[in-house]
């Protein structure tokens, strides 16, 4: 398989290290991680016509991505208690 863009370390490579440590330490951010992948997975699919689909499909999973991302980048970088 190609090289897949978007992938959280590439997103945010500044947080590298953080995000290695919530995804072995926070369920809840593991869960979103995995999460972003998979839906990244399918958009990455669909771009390269390995699985197509419909515009509409492809431009819902792009929205649901974003949205994961900005959840990611919030408990990225909020203060640790």
């Amino acid at each position: 398989m190609s090289h897949t863009p978007h992938e959280l370390h590439e997103e945010f490579p500044h947080l590298a290290a953080r995000i290695t440590e919530l995804k072995t330490h926070d369920a809840h951010f593991a869960r979103l991680a995995e999460e972003y992948h998979d839906l990244n997975r399918q958009i990455h699919r669909a771009e390269t016509n390995i699985e197509p689909m419909e515009d509409l499909a492809e431009t819902a999973l792009r929205k649901q991505r974003a949205a994961l991302k900005d959840q990611i980048y919030a408990m990225l970088t909020a203060e640790k208690a």
